[in-house]
């Protein structure tokens, strides 16, 4: 079962974004694997809470690098 997990900053993605990652990635494996793979594709999209994630041995936040919150997190 092809298998691919996502991790990003918490309320960084709305629902229709974290939709599209999923699609598109269940896509890329059938483009590679071919349609057998389809079913049985899963893609997890987890949401690490702010300051729960870090690059070279520092903590990082949302506020550190600028990031601003989707406006619309109730898109489906």
């Amino acid at each position: 079962m092809p298998f691919a997990n996502f991790k990003v900053p918490e309320k960084t993605l709305t629902p229709k974004q974290k939709e599209e990652i999923v699609t598109r990635t269940t896509e890329l494996y059938v483009e590679i694997y071919g349609e057998r793979a389809r079913n049985n594709t899963m893609v997890l999209v987890e949401e690490v809470a702010d300051g729960g994630w870090g690059i070279s041995g520092n903590v990082l936040t949302l506020t550190m690098l600028g990031e601003a919150t989707p406006t619309d997190t109730n898109d489906a």
